[in-house]
């Protein structure tokens, strides 16, 4: 915490790469902050069309791009972030119980394509969060829900199991295993949120359960959720031309910032934030 980084880049994707090796080329301090690089949505494509220099699969796309990340040396924090909240002139970032500070940041978090679930973002803040970590404490000895988009969320789901009564967990990936007896295994994702002042039950399938919460496990945390005032439209962040947002020193960047989904947009603007934080951190210092 004592370490203060220029430029935080959030998001493992196209555009969040891209920011952070500019970054580094650029002569910043930089933090880039991820699960992983180049994550499971770009190594299961097709094929890669759309992006100049390069035909093959999304693996060999991903494999082209990390060593490429190992070449140049841009580092990589293993860690999903879970809130970025300003401070001082700058951003503290979240992740789990980690903290880290930034005079800029750049949100590359992409976009669930597949949309809410009915009652998600009605619920955000009652009874709906996007981290076991930071919430779980919250519903000891009570019932919740836990919407796995992943395998690696399997601790997250053990932990929130530790504090609750019974955890039903929606899991949205095959053969899924716990070792806490009181999770109960749901597979796919449920249709519906509901309740009165807070969360109270969740459907699927047409049967209702009882829960005190839901957590949604995955990747990134909708823009909507992992920062307080920042100006959205439905799931993405309204950016201008130069990738800034309604907050001073923090800008977006790739899918999050909206349609069209392709990787050679991603890597345009993760580029036009990262030049965009250093005009941000320039006029800081002169003014």
């Amino acid at each position: 915490m004592d370490r203060v980084y220029e430029i935080a880049v959030v998001g493992g994707g196209i555009a969040g790469y891209t920011a952070a090796l500019t970054a580094k080329n650029l002569g910043l301090d930089y933090l880039w902050i991820a699960p992983e690089a180049f994550g499971e949505k770009t190594r299961a494509a097709e094929y890669v069309r759309n992006f100049p220099a390069f035909s093959g699969n999304g693996a060999a796309f991903s494999s082209a791009l990390e060593a490429q990340r190992v070449r140049e040396g841009v580092a990589l924090t293993r860690a999903r972030a879970d809130g970025v909240f300003a401070q001082g002139g700058g951003y503290l970032i979240t992740a789990g119980k980690e903290m880290f500070s930034a005079r800029t940041v750049v949100l590359a978090t992409g976009v669930d394509l597949k949309g809410d679930i009915k009652g998600e973002r009605e619920f955000f803040g009652r009874g709906v969060s996007y981290c076991a970590v930071c919430d779980g404490a919250l519903y000891r000895n009570r019932t919740v829900a836990a919407v796995l988009f992943s395998p690696r969320y399997k601790e997250e789901a053990e932990y929130l199991a530790s504090l609750a009564e019974t955890v039903h967990c929606f899991c949205l990936y095959k053969e899924p295993h716990f070792k806490a007896k009181n999770i109960v295994v749901h597979m796919g994702a449920p249709e519906e949120i509901s309740g009165g002042a807070r969360v109270e039950q969740i459907v699927k399938n047409n049967k209702t359960l009882s829960v005190s919460g839901v957590f949604f496990l995955k990747d990134s945390t909708p823009a909507r959720a992992l920062c307080g005032g920042l100006e959205t439209d439905g799931a993405h962040i309204v950016t201008k031309k130069d990738g800034s947002t309604n907050l001073a020193g923090l800008f977006a960047a790739g899918d999050v910032t909206g349609a069209p989904y392709q990787y050679a947009k991603a890597a345009g603007e993760g580029l036009v934030a990262a030049y965009s934080a250093r005009r941000y951190l320039s006029a800081a210092k002169n003014g």
